[in-house]
């Protein structure tokens, strides 16, 4: 099932994964706060004007009172949609005029978690990065797997020195995985199955290339996580992703 809407609270899913539960959290809250239709009427409205908008031009834009329409501009602001700004004109005499600017935020919610962005930004990298002689899918399998690394080099740090036997390493990665949407499944001691695939349905439009992508950028993380006892297998199962990670030893 997805839930979409035309706002999208932007994320880099490397510097702020450690933040993915609170931006759902926010995200979801976000979409509830427009689902009562004077309050997304009147959100539409500030959108469109691009400038300061008062509780009375919003009011009188859905058919409410001005003390109604407050309140929910208000909701509208908690939830991070909209921003209080000054309002234009002349000032009257006592407290100031609130008005209300679109705030500069998008909202996506999918169920469950998707990652095109993320795959968005390693084919743009590798069109920009692409070295003299080296193909285009050469190009985004190395750029995946470099952002592998430097996602695994991030966990590594938080986890500190010390050797990473197979059952360590998997429990760091779970996670981490649970974040990008993988939807991890300790099946073993030494094995986790991911679920869900964070790139359908693209992946069902170009498998070879979104899978290869996809176990890059897993074998890259295993790499920066400095977990040689773990590799990212391919193993494709219907409904599921591509890839299994296994410790040494273990069975399919």
């Amino acid at each position: 099932m997805h839930l979409f809407a035309r706002y999208r609270v932007a994320v880099n899913e490397e510097a702020a994964a450690p933040d993915a539960a609170p931006q759902v959290e926010l995200a979801i809250a976000a979409v509830s706060a427009l689902d009562e239709p004077s309050r997304r009427g009147m959100y539409e409205l500030i959108r469109r004007q691009r400038r300061p908008v008062t509780r009375e031009e919003a009011a009188a834009h859905v058919g409410i009172s001005r003390k109604l329409a407050g309140f929910h501009l208000d909701k509208l602001v908690t939830a991070g949609l909209l921003t209080v700004a000054p309002a234009v004109g002349a000032r009257r005499v006592g407290r100031a005029p609130k008005a209300y600017l679109a705030a500069d935020s998008d909202v996506r919610v999918s169920i469950p978690q998707r990652q095109h962005d993320m795959l968005a930004a390693i084919l743009i990298d590798a069109l920009v990065d692409q070295t003299p002689g080296e193909l285009g899918t050469e190009a985004a399998m190395r750029v995946a797997h470099e952002r592998g690394v430097g996602s695994g080099r991030q966990e590594r740090a938080k986890l500190g020195r010390g050797r990473l036997g197979p059952e360590r390493a998997l429990s760091a990665c779970q996670p981490v995985l649970a974040r990008h949407g993988y939807e991890p499944d300790r099946v073993a001691p030494r094995c986790i199955r991911l679920r869900s695939c964070p790139f359908h349905p693209l992946t069902q439009r170009a498998p070879q290339l979104v899978c290869g992508l996809n176990h890059a950028y897993l074998d890259g993380f295993l790499s920066g996580l400095d977990a040689p006892a773990v590799q990212a297998v391919l193993t494709p199962q219907p409904g599921e992703c591509c890839v299994q990670l296994r410790g040494d030893s273990d069975p399919d």
